[in-house]
């Protein structure tokens, strides 16, 4: 969709990247993907504390949905590069890297004027979203090694000199 609006080398091209920006930040603040997921998370694990301090809850809700539109702006920036296209009567392509980086740059200056961000936030943003790794892709790994760390740990207390798992000697404790 976005990319038939580009197609047409118009001054649509602006409107089509604030348009995309609009309606993805519209859409997550609509559909309440991070407070649902925060909510879920505070009942099913019993993290109610999570919640109890006004403060620290919404710097919690802010920095995941930061998160979370660098996730969604990322893979929707993925989606319209890579959307193929026709061009006169050459056979349809992606986004040349040139109109890529043109919609990208209007796409960030939409965003940063709705959200109302400061310029080191729209560098920051600009950066994360550069690297294409998003902060919940980076917790994921990081989580994931750190559960590997705390099985391996178990493992060595509960069996200090043996490989065998089922030798349950207990590593003796100091007092």
């Amino acid at each position: 969709m976005y990319r038939k609006v580009m197609a047409t080398g118009s001054p649509s091209k602006t409107s089509a990247a604030a348009e995309l920006a609009q309606k993805l930040h519209e859409a997550l603040l609509r559909e309440r993907i991070v407070p649902r997921f925060v909510d879920s998370y505070v009942v099913e694990n019993s993290r109610e504390a999570l919640q109890v301090h006004a403060v620290m809850y919404r710097d919690l809700l802010t920095l995941l949905q930061r998160e979370a539109l660098l996730a969604l702006s990322a893979r929707a920036l993925e989606i319209v590069y890579n959307e193929p296209r026709a061009q006169g009567r050459s056979k349809p392509r992606p986004m040349r890297r040139r109109e890529a980086a043109l919609f990208r740059k209007k796409f960030l200056t939409a965003l940063v004027r709705q959200l109302g961000w400061t310029a080191g936030d729209a560098l920051d943003f600009q950066r994360d979203l550069q690297c294409d790794s998003s902060f919940l892709e980076k917790a994921r790994l990081a989580a994931s090694k750190a559960l590997t760390s705390l099985e391996e740990l178990a493992t060595q207390i509960v069996h200090p000199a043996s490989k065998d798992p089922h030798d349950i000697k207990m590593r003796p404790t100091k007092n």
